[in-house]
């Protein structure tokens, strides 16, 4: 069977394109027309790197054998244009290559307010002797919203260390035969779950009907003691009205590794709130994420090469 003519929108420094050479491709690698022009009439597959939505339109019309594209990160917010949209071409993405990952960093923030680590830290660096009660996390009630493969990893670790675990998605509603959830709420509950939880994670996809999803008024909903863990999009909270929240103590505490502006701006007033705690977009930079993204697209090709289904394949109208 002759090479697949994949066409990959990276950097050419990249170390992990070395991984391309095991496989059955013959690929054209670049992100400038001058790099990628050549192989672009012939490309049958297309690999994304994040941040080349505005190449990939400008050779849309060039790209005539075009048959199928898969995207290297899970979030697509920003990935579609209306061309592509329209189009029959099949979009996969790396869902799930992340989701451990981000799990790990939620289950990481739960710790550090439950247990108060910051105060540990400002102890021991001011050797101050001071002992304090701490949170037992077990019988707590954990929401999460966006409950898919980021959602269902979190659900397995709350799960694991006794807390009651509340999910919502699109389409579901009431109680729910999933062994991790105890209950399954429609965007419909939504109020109604946040109100119960003690910690809130959002896990969901950006589109229109998510941005914004936790307001004002949802955060009002939430109980003084609550803690809310963003590891979806920065877009998802109405980040002005979740800072006046946190400055005023209406809620316990942020953790937040997504943001409306990336980088955060300096002089951001989340850097300055003792009850945020902050990462710069990195919760799910392993040392091995992008191989673990290049092996998944790996065995798409696999399949593309067999005429098999493909493995993540995205709703183009919903987003993800």
């Amino acid at each position: 069977m002759d090479k697949t003519a994949l066409l990959v929108l990276a950097d050419r420094s990249v170390p992990e394109l070395a991984m391309l050479e095991r496989m059955p491709v013959s690929a054209t690698v670049g992100t400038t027309l001058r790099e990628i022009e050549p192989g672009a009439a012939n490309a049958e597959v297309i690999l994304s790197w994040p941040g080349h939505r505005d190449l990939l339109e400008h050779i849309w019309e060039d790209l005539l054998r075009l048959r199928w594209i898969h995207c290297m990160w899970a979030g697509l917010d920003n990935f579609f244009f209306p061309a592509l949209r329209e189009s029959p071409l099949p979009v996969t993405n790396a869902r799930g290559v992340f989701s451990e990952s981000l799990a790990e960093f939620v289950m990481a923030a739960v710790l550090f307010f439950a247990k108060d680590l910051r105060r540990m830290i400002r102890n021991q660096a001011a050797a101050t002797w001071e002992p304090f009660d701490v949170e037992e996390i077990s019988r707590q009630t954990f929401g999460i919203i966006g409950y898919g493969s980021i959602g269902a990893a979190i659900a397995r670790r709350a799960k694991a260390m006794g807390m009651r675990v509340l999910g919502l998605r699109r389409g579901a509603g009431g109680s729910s035969p999933d062994p991790l959830a105890d209950e399954v709420f429609s965007p419909q509950g939504k109020l109604e779950m946040i109100r119960r939880c003690d910690y809130l994670a959002l896990a969901a996809p950006l589109t229109p009907e998510t941005r914004g999803i936790l307001g004002a008024g949802e955060i009002e909903a939430m109980k003084p003691h609550a803690v809310v863990i963003n590891v979806g999009r920065g877009s998802l909270i109405d980040e002005p009205a979740l800072v006046k929240a946190l400055q005023e103590g209406r809620i316990r505490g942020a953790a937040l590794d997504v943001f409306e502006t990336e980088p955060l701006p300096p002089g951001h007033p989340l850097y300055r709130l003792e009850n945020v705690l902050l990462s710069p977009h990195c919760a799910d930079h392993t040392p091995t994420w992008l191989q673990d993204a290049i092996e998944l697209f790996s065995d798409n090709l696999d399949r593309y090469r067999k005429g098999q289904p493909l493995r993540n394949v995205v709703d183009k109208r919903r987003g993800y």
